[in-house]
């Protein structure tokens, strides 16, 4: 579910002293995106988002859900948005969050 080794790169690419402010970032910027997704209710936006989404779960390290947004987009960008099952998206984050919180102390040593 998390890429440590990914996330190790990340660490030491903006360094130990940043990493966490990174981390907080990200985390809040996928909150801002997860809450436009809820308010978009006709998912005028869902491709965009589900991109931004994508990306930003790469960068942390975040694999099984940056895999599932890359299908949310690719099947929105097909005009079907409508059929991509958000509710198990977002509980792959909820899932992946809890799991990186609870294991970056061991996993960064």
């Amino acid at each position: 579910m998390i890429d440590w080794s990914r996330v190790r790169q990340l660490r030491d690419e903006v360094g130990a002293a940043e990493f966490d402010e990174v981390v907080e970032i990200f985390l809040d910027e996928v909150k801002e995106t997860i809450d436009r997704l809820h308010e978009d209710t006709n998912r005028i936006e869902f491709e965009q988002n589900m991109h931004f989404l994508k990306g930003s779960a790469l960068s942390l390290g975040f694999d099984r859900f940056s895999k599932l947004c890359q299908d949310g987009e690719r099947i929105a960008a097909a005009g079907n948005a409508d059929e991509v099952d958000l509710p198990a998206i977002l509980q792959t984050y909820d899932d992946s969050k809890a799991m990186f919180i609870a294991n970056k102390a061991a996993n960064l040593t």
